[in-house]
């Protein structure tokens, strides 16, 4: 009897191997990575993607059973960290707590800002509030943690506690440390957001398309997160699958505007694809006018000296404002193409406005790019007018 209990804790029912036991660990955290990105992340805090009720549900219930997530908390915190990005009211920006403290103590600050009333009351609106939501998933999550750990212990013996154990650390890591913290920090940037987000890859098969971090900040209310054609988004063909057995229904995905053949007068629908582009305008202008004109003029450019000139004004120390006026003064071209760019930045900075007023701003940019005599400014002025916006399917 007592050899059948031991035999029992040291296999489990199903009495699978080492390398057996690891793929279940990998294919359950893979399935709970899906549940943060796709439905917490893109389905309810930003209404990127509408899900059957049969996947959604299934998802409340795998987080419950594997996190023990509020989804209302979750999305909470993630809406203030958009709205609050690299401020001191953001609950995990590296710049202002430290890469470290986000990195090895993400859970707690996310527990931290969850534990707000006036987070949750601001930015946890529209969330699910049934019955299930109120008296289970949201207040009993650690009854979801404790069947876990009964079942996998029963299914994979002693070793069921270490999968358990792993999974419970798996999501804080990686998602509240590495992807809040690294995308902040270190990696390359598609796209010159008002932040410090950036992309880090190879890692998409472990964290399902959300470590294209700056990608996802430009375009937040995209349910794909892959922008260039190397870059792989596995949420994102996962919810391809459930909409192609209409199980899922994407409402907007990031798309890169029309190009007309050739350079029309200034109008007001040019001026609405340029807002609504106005971070491919931007990662253009960068490669096709500052680049260019850096290196005709320094030479030799390296990145950090043209990370000068490309990053918004208010990310840049004071230390590298300094450098950045200096370098200004040191080349006039340079002064030129950078002023340029910061008042391009504005014309879609006034678009709420009276659509005169950015519109006559932006015919006055162009005309002024032209007469700077500046070839790779004249260049991209005859291309920003092509600019349109793509035709509703």
């Amino acid at each position: 009897m007592i050899d059948s209990i031991l035999s029992f804790l040291n296999t489990g029912l199903l009495d699978m191997s080492v390398w057996g036991k690891i793929a279940v660990f990998f294919i359950l955290v893979q399935i709970t990575v899906f549940a943060v990105s796709i439905f917490l992340h893109r389905s309810q805090a930003h209404r990127a993607v509408e899900l059957h009720p049969i996947v959604s549900h299934f998802f409340r219930f795998w987080l419950w059973l594997t996190t023990g997530q509020i989804t209302k908390q979750w999305v909470a915190v993630h809406r203030k960290h958009h709205a609050r990005v690299e401020t001191d009211d953001d609950p995990h920006s590296p710049q202002k707590k430290g890469i470290n403290t986000v990195v090895f103590r993400g859970l707690e600050l996310y527990t931290e800002e969850a534990a707000k009333h006036s987070t949750i009351r601001d930015y946890g609106h529209g969330c699910p509030d049934d019955w299930m939501e109120r008296n289970v998933y949201s207040s009993s999550g650690f009854y979801g943690l404790g069947l876990l750990l009964v079942v996998e212990i029963a299914l994979f013996g002693v070793s069921g506690l270490a999968i358990w154990a792993m999974q419970l650390v798996w999501i804080p890591f990686w998602a509240a440390g590495v992807i809040n913290g690294i995308g902040h920090w270190w990696g390359y940037r598609n796209f010159e957001t008002p932040d410090e987000s950036t992309n880090i890859v190879p890692w998409g098969i472990i964290m399902g398309g959300e470590e294209l971090h700056n990608n996802h900040h430009a375009f937040p209310s995209s349910a794909r997160f892959s922008w260039q054609k190397w870059e792989f988004d596995f949420s994102w063909w996962v919810i391809r699958g459930l909409q192609a057995v209409r199980l899922a229904e994407v409402k907007k995905v990031s798309s890169a505007p029309d190009m007309l053949p050739e350079s029309p007068p200034v109008d007001l629908d040019n001026l609405r694809a340029i807002v609504k582009h106005r971070f491919q305008v931007m990662t253009a202008y960068c490669k096709d006018v500052i680049v260019p004109v850096m290196q005709d003029e320094l030479q030799r450019v390296g990145r950090k000296t043209r990370r000068l000139v490309t990053r918004d004004n208010e990310l840049l120390d004071d230390q590298s404002r300094a450098r950045l006026q200096k370098l200004l003064a040191d080349n006039p071209v340079i002064g030129t193409v950078y002023q340029f760019r910061n008042s391009l930045q504005r014309i879609w900075n006034r678009s709420n406005a009276n659509h005169e007023v950015p519109l006559k701003a932006l015919q006055d940019w162009c005309r002024e790019a032209e007469e700077t005599g500046i070839q790779a400014l004249q260049d991209f002025a005859h291309t920003l007018v092509r600019y349109r916006l793509q035709a509703a399917a």
